[in-house]
């Protein structure tokens, strides 16, 4: 083979795994999911979001200080602070603007949910959630993280999708079965990083090995929801998780790409999300790591016992009409 054939056949196969053709049920599920999130950060939020956003001398902490930190990082990241600046021109009260941002982060989470306005929803929804999680950086966690990070990419993906009202109310083409199969090829490629430096950094340290950092992370308010009790009659079981999540969490970025280890690392990982959630209290970040490994991966996806060996997702099972550019 020359070496222009040898690059043109290496191009061809970086193009095929960077443009896969894909159905957007993956989108939906990524919609729907999210949208789900945004209303339930809501209403978790909803009778403390003026105690937590309120400016100096109101609130738990002063909305003033977390946004002067944040603006360390850059003067022009979003903050409530803006919204509140602006509403003080049209003679609105901090309270009131507070009420409405709460209010719209809510409604575009219920739109994302029923598929009305998507790109809109998608991109108020980032915007809100981005600047609540600035302005409240010191009460931030991994949740509001890997929530704008999920928005972001929603509101870039090729919306709407094929089960959202928008497709109902206005008749659009079907998008480019390659171009959905490249916004989940990002997606998928990130959580591959995520959980590749997570568990490699996990791995690093002593911490995970002997148990100890499950120990304190399970002992510490408020995620203690399990009694001392119980954990120190299963202490011998602590280093055992901890290596497994390590290697579960490493493994990612091989196993999940490999057909027949595919569904196992992927049950292994909703499963890790989801006792997260229960045994420590943290149900926002676990449901939006579910969410996203999902989309990225559970759709679709090859289930060992099913009869007619799971679904496949090659050009060839597409309907015609989303096989055309």
């Amino acid at each position: 083979m020359t070496p222009l054939g040898f690059a043109s056949g290496v191009w061809k196969r970086v193009m095929g795994f960077l443009f896969p053709p894909e159905t957007d049920a993956w989108l939906a599920v990524f919609r729907v999911g999210l949208g789900l999130q945004v209303v339930v950060y809501a209403l978790f939020l909803r009778s403390d979001w003026h105690y937590l956003f309120a400016a100096t001398g109101k609130g738990l902490v002063s909305r003033e200080l977390g946004e002067a930190i944040t603006s360390f990082d850059s003067p022009l990241i979003p903050k409530l602070g803006w919204l509140v600046f602006l509403g003080r021109h049209i003679g609105l009260a901090e309270e009131t603007v507070l009420s409405v941002a709460w209010a719209c982060l809510l409604c575009m989470g219920c739109c994302l949910l029923l598929g009305l306005f998507c790109r809109p929803a998608a991109i108020i929804a980032w915007f809100l959630h981005l600047c609540a999680a600035e302005s409240g950086g010191l009460l931030a966690y991994g949740a509001d993280n890997f929530m704008t990070t999920a928005l972001f990419y929603l509101m870039l993906s090729p919306l709407p999708d094929r089960y959202c009202v928008d497709r109902r109310l206005v008749k659009t083409k079907l998008m480019d079965p390659r171009l959905l199969g490249f916004w989940r090829r990002v997606l998928q490629i990130h959580l591959c990083f995520v959980y590749f430096f997570g568990g490699l950094a996990k791995f690093l340290g002593s911490g995970w090995w002997n148990g100890s950092n499950l120990w304190r992370s399970l002992i510490r308010p408020p995620f203690n929801l399990i009694s001392p009790d119980i954990l120190i009659r299963f202490k011998y079981a602590l280093p055992v998780l901890g290596i497994s999540i390590c290697l579960i969490e490493i493994g990612y970025p091989v196993f999940i790409w490999i057909k027949k280890t595919r569904f196992f690392w992927l049950v292994c990982i909703l499963a890790m999300h989801a006792a997260i959630g229960l045994i420590m209290g943290m149900y926002l970040f676990a449901l939006v790591m579910i969410v996203l490994n999902l989309a990225a991966f559970g759709v679709g996806i090859r289930v060992p016992w099913h009869p007619a060996g799971g679904a496949r997702h090659s050009a060839q099972f597409l309907p015609k009409q989303q096989l055309s550019p």
